[in-house]
């Protein structure tokens, strides 16, 4: 993908006042023309990329296309307004012909975590209904700290998908709900690859009403993003770094114990924001009719 046609607007406080019928004022055109121009300006790489110095790769077909740390960074910060913190990224991974305007988009976003070799013995007895009880426990001081910052609610409402481990391949993956602000549940769908030397992250940020879409998908993400000879998981030896947290923690966010709750949430927080834009249909249907509804092919 070269371009997109679609901008997503970043005054969200003006936007939630707008009916559908409404035309833009100028300070709305302006910013749809600034994040039209961002987003006419992202560079997509498509093939063979190498991720973590060469440690890793992702081997793309015709489905998905990748942005690069910068160009990601573009899209999580200059476009969809998040904060600074979550623009550190290895970059993403889009569906070819995203339209960023569109309530089903997605995007997956990568990230290293050179915590070590995480074990993975604990999976088949982990009890995961307490590991739910548990994570909304823990939910409910996250949300105020969340809101204080103006990403308004995101409640933990249960597993969208169990968690599942492939042994042969050391992919993990699941999907929990959300409850939020509005009519639509959020959906944050989580896929790691287990290597050596820590865990390549690949979270999906998308609706509900998506989860059927991803679901199909997901096995095509899961093939495109491994590591590379030396570096996977069987290629651990006797003395190399083991994580201080196990399969179980890295589900629950064990990494939370580790470097801070806040960057742990950006996830969450990058959702929640994209989809507090991307609910507004008064600019939307307006920037649609005026580009003669086009996507990106």
């Amino acid at each position: 993908m070269k371009k997109l046609l679609f901008a997503l607007l970043t005054i969200v406080s003006v936007l939630h006042a707008q009916k559908e019928d409404a035309q833009p004022d100028a300070k709305q055109i302006a910013a749809m023309q600034h994040a039209m121009k961002t987003i006419a300006e992202l560079e997509y790489k498509t093939g063979e990329i190498p991720l973590i110095g060469g440690k890793a790769k992702i081997k793309l077909g015709e489905d998905f296309r990748y942005l690069d740390p910068a160009n990601a960074r573009k899209v999580l910060v200059d476009i969809w307004s998040n904060p600074p913190e979550a623009g550190s990224t290895l970059g993403m991974i889009v569906p070819k012909g995203i339209n960023f305007l569109d309530n089903d988009t997605w995007v997956a976003v990568l990230e290293w975590k050179p915590d070590g070799y995480v074990k993975d013995e604990e999976f088949s007895s982990i009890d995961f209904n307490k590991m739910l009880a548990d994570l909304k426990e823990a939910n409910k001081s996250e949300n105020a700290e969340r809101m204080k910052g103006g990403y308004g609610r995101l409640e933990l409402s249960g597993w969208a998908e169990q968690p599942h481990y492939d042994r042969n391949t050391h992919k993990l993956y699941w999907a929990k709900s959300f409850d939020r602000d509005g009519p639509v549940q959020q959906l944050n769908y989580d896929i790691r690859v287990l290597g050596r030397e820590g865990v390549l992250e690949v979270s999906i940020m998308s609706s509900m009403p998506q989860f059927n879409d991803i679901k199909a998908k997901s096995s095509g993400i899961l093939a495109v993003v491994d590591f590379t000879e030396g570096n996977r998981y069987a290629d651990y030896k006797s003395g190399d770094k083991v994580a201080t947290y196990g399969i179980a923690g890295l589900i629950a966010g064990g990494v939370l114990l580790k470097s801070g709750f806040f960057k742990v949430l950006l996830t969450a927080l990058i959702a929640a924001k994209k989809f507090v834009v991307i609910g507004v249909v008064a600019i939307g249907a307006w920037i649609k009719k005026l580009l003669g509804g086009r996507k990106q092919a």
